[in-house]
């Protein structure tokens, strides 16, 4: 029997690749040139999968739009230069394991790759270039386009484009807002445990990994359970 086509969408930051040294240092710049005081490493973190004029409304919730909007944009500056010191590869490197498992989910006819990021589409480009994924992800949602998570624009959106109903797709992500955002969209979700978010505040994960490993494994128990 022909096995129906899956949509499996992975966040990015944390989740695939590991970006917390920039993300912290770009926001430290941004708040040091408005002339902030920083907050703490991990209230940086914790915001980590949001779009940025999110983000730095709760970092900053004091301060007006205005200075907001100039964080915001001070925040892509460092990030852009952060990056172009180290290159991509290097500065937002691959989680291990997280290559392999691409490549296999890939190479299983009936899987459809997609990403759902708090990244904009530039971002997204340059890390998918430097890793050498071009290719590998059929529908790509950034933040350009959407809603901030939690909301469900991008999943629904990444459905719509592949043509997925929601009972074959599921969302792979470390933030409480991934995990909200597949509830809210009426898929799966899975957590994983090595991101920026404690796995205890993955509530609406169905299912928490702590490697790449037990991706597949989870992955199929999950398909199985729905036969």
């Amino acid at each position: 029997m022909t096995r129906p086509r899956r949509l499996i969408i992975f966040d990015v930051d944390g989740t695939l690749v590991d970006s917390q040294g920039d993300i912290v240092a770009a926001m430290t710049d941004a708040f040091q040139r408005a002339d902030v005081a920083v907050p703490q490493r991990e209230n940086i973190l914790s915001i980590v999968g949001l779009s940025l004029d999110v983000a730095m409304a709760r970092l900053a919730p004091e301060l007006d739009t205005a200075i907001q909007s100039k964080m915001v944009q001070g925040y892509k500056d460092a990030y852009v230069s952060l990056r172009a010191q180290t290159g991509a590869a290097m500065s937002s490197p691959l989680y291990p394991g997280a290559a392999q498992a691409l490549a296999d989910l890939g190479s299983t006819s009936e899987n459809i790759l997609g990403v759902a990021t708090g990244k904009s589409k530039r971002g997204l480009d340059k890390l998918i270039e430097a890793h050498g994924l071009e290719g590998v992800f059929v529908t790509q949602q950034v933040a350009d386009y959407h809603p901030s998570k939690p909301h469900p624009s991008m999943l629904l959106t990444a459905m719509a484009e592949t043509g997925i109903n929601p009972e074959c797709a599921v969302m792979i992500g470390d933030t409480s807002y991934d995990m909200d955002m597949a509830r809210a969209a009426g898929i799966r979700a899975i957590g994983v445990s090595w991101g920026y978010h404690d796995s205890t505040a993955l509530t609406g994960a169905h299912e928490i990994i702590d490697d790449f490993d037990a991706l597949s494994a989870t992955l199929e128990q999950m398909w199985s359970a729905q036969l």
